[in-house]
């Protein structure tokens, strides 16, 4: 997420012309954008990162309803 949110400032900042950013080439803003897709699509994925939330939510979810269902027992 981080890398979104500096996309976008970077084109803003270069689409707005402020200070040294307007005369910084847009290859930068492109490269990074470049970048956020390879990650976002092969990387994360390539070391599970995309499924490491979801696993997490799971086991949370499970430890619940095993407590929920222990407790209701006694």
């Amino acid at each position: 997420m981080p890398i979104i949110i500096l996309i976008l400032v970077l084109g803003a900042l270069k689409f707005f012309e402020v200070w040294k950013f307007a005369a910084m080439s847009w290859w930068w803003v492109i490269g990074l954008m470049c970048f956020a897709f390879i990650w976002f699509e092969y990387i994360e994925k390539i070391f599970g990162l995309d499924k490491k939330k979801d696993h997490k939510l799971d086991e949370q979810r499970k430890k619940e309803r095993l407590n929920n269902t222990f407790n209701k027992r006694k």
